[in-house]
């Protein structure tokens, strides 16, 4: 499905330059994976709204939620939290249907809360197979895509470009987000594709605070058994832009230090607050959002140094359980344009017991007009 154009992000260069930019940042065409005919028009954002001063944000970031007690748990805590927008990294409605999914969020946060998602393995129909209870519907009549295309026709302070949850650009009072579908349509590795959307949505952004929203994950950025499902690219493409890269899948929490380089794992910085730039940023996984709790791997695993935080059982089973070695449910809170300041983020991972379980600084030093 395309979306109609309805914002334009300003235009300016994010700092990169030489042969390697060129390459990230070719205006070559790319394809784009077909979707569906339905036409969905989200209202644009006024220019007064886009002079207005900048007031503290908060998006909450959550993966993996399944529809059940602890997925509606979570959603109260969203909501508690004073959160603006919920910023979903797939993993939506597992068993249930988007149908149900929606219901489920219209009760927790109601029918015109600023919604996001990317899509997850799970959210799609997979015409080769069987349809199982873990089996999702994406794109199509009454799916993911749809519901949350026309949930945004309602929110005047959103703005998107492209086919939401799988190649998109969107502005958040002042945020620019970028939805990929990497790993997951298609299936495969750094696919170009989806590299090539991720750099060129960078390539003219004066964005302050960018975000890079995806599933699947690769096997050293996570702690549990997942395997290498995007390849380094996308990683880095969005580390070369300076945003910020959120991630779902493994049903646990982890984030990295600042990082100089993620296909080689070099570490730019340990401080505990995180300074954003071209070329250094971090990734998180936030998949506790109530589906279930996966175990956190091998010791040599979470204990990798480039991890700054793990909240993870140790074992690397699975379980269903409110509770897991004390671990349970939660979302990554961020506040931006924090304590006045536009350049601030302000981070907490906040479980649905109402515990702490991280928190840190980052300051951004990429954009701005």
């Amino acid at each position: 499905m395309k979306l109609t154009k309805i914002c334009a992000i300003a235009l300016a260069t994010v700092g990169l330059g030489g042969a390697l930019a060129d390459t990230l940042f070719s205006k070559a065409p790319h394809s784009i994976i077909p979707v569906t005919n339905i036409p969905v028009t989200i209202a644009p954002i006024s220019a007064a709204r886009a002079q207005e001063p900048l007031v503290p944000v908060t998006i909450a970031f959550i993966s993996d939620q399944g529809v059940g007690p602890f997925a509606e748990d979570v959603l109260a805590t969203v909501k508690k939290e004073g959160t603006d927008l919920l910023l979903i990294q797939g993993g939506l409605g597992y068993g249930g249907s988007p149908q149900e999914w929606q219901a489920m969020i219209d009760a927790a946060l109601g029918t015109d809360f600023p919604v996001l998602a990317s899509v997850g393995d799970h959210d799609i129909k997979q015409d080769d197979k069987p349809k199982d209870s873990h089996n999702g519907h994406w794109l199509g009549d009454g799916g993911y895509q749809e519901i949350l295309e026309r949930r945004l026709t309602r929110v005047d302070e959103m703005g998107c470009d492209g086919q939401i949850g799988v190649q998109a650009t969107c502005q958040f009072q002042g945020i620019q987000i970028v939805l990929s579908g990497i790993g997951t349509l298609p299936d495969q590795l750094d696919d170009q594709d989806h590299v090539s959307y991720l750099a060129e949505a960078f390539q003219s952004s004066t964005a302050r605070w960018r975000i890079c929203s995806w599933h699947k994950v690769q096997h050293l950025i996570q702690v549990g058994e997942q395997k290498d499902e995007t390849g380094w690219r996308v990683y880095d493409t969005c580390r070369r832009a300076g945003a910020i890269i959120a991630t779902g899948h493994q049903h646990n929490y982890s984030r990295t230090h600042l990082m100089s380089d993620f296909a080689n794992q070099q570490i730019g910085s340990v401080e505990d607050t995180l300074y954003l730039s071209p070329g250094r940023s971090f990734a998180f996984v936030s998949g506790l959002g109530g589906k279930s709790i996966s175990g956190g791997g091998r010791a040599e695993g979470r204990d990798n140094p480039w991890w700054a935080k793990v909240y993870a059982p140790k074992e690397t089973k699975t379980s269903t359980d409110r509770k897991v070695d004390d671990v349970t449910y939660g979302a990554l809170f961020c506040t931006f344009f924090a304590q006045g300041q536009p350049e601030r983020a302000d981070c907490r991972f906040k479980t649905i017991d109402g515990t702490q379980e991280d928190k840190f600084t980052v300051i951004t030093r990429v954009g701005g007009l």
